[in-house]
């Protein structure tokens, strides 16, 4: 897993601490990283199904704007999730910034694709 990535005005750092895995997004998601942002996220994905995490978080305060292309990859990986035997499935924890208006709506809607499976925490 790449700890760190830099494309266009997106910075995203991802770490394991013990059963978590967290993913701090700064900065802007836009057309220009939609590429690279959905490939770190099937990276995430993927070394979620390797280690077996109780979580991931997803560290969104520092992020200025995702459109909704950016927002589908997040979709997608709770999907993917989602279809996986019980036995696989970890959850996936969304910290936002309770200043940034369109994170807590594109949140609200991204958490119903979620269910059980998808909290979202606004700090």
């Amino acid at each position: 897993m790449t700890p760190t990535m830099q494309v266009g005005e997106l910075k995203a750092v991802t770490a394991a601490e013990g059963d978590i895995i967290r993913l701090a997004l700064e900065g802007t998601a836009d057309a220009v990283v939609e590429a690279d942002l959905g490939e770190l996220i099937g990276q995430v994905h993927g070394e979620a199904l390797r280690t077996g995490p109780r979580e991931v978080v997803v560290d969104l305060r520092k992020l200025e704007f995702m459109n909704s292309s950016c927002f589908k990859a997040f979709i997608t990986w709770i999907v993917a999730v989602r279809r996986l035997p019980e036995a696989q499935h970890y959850r996936i924890r969304f910290l936002s910034n309770a200043g940034l208006h369109w994170q807590k709506r594109s949140l609200h809607a991204i958490s119903y694709f979620g269910g059980d499976l998808v909290a979202v925490e606004s700090l």
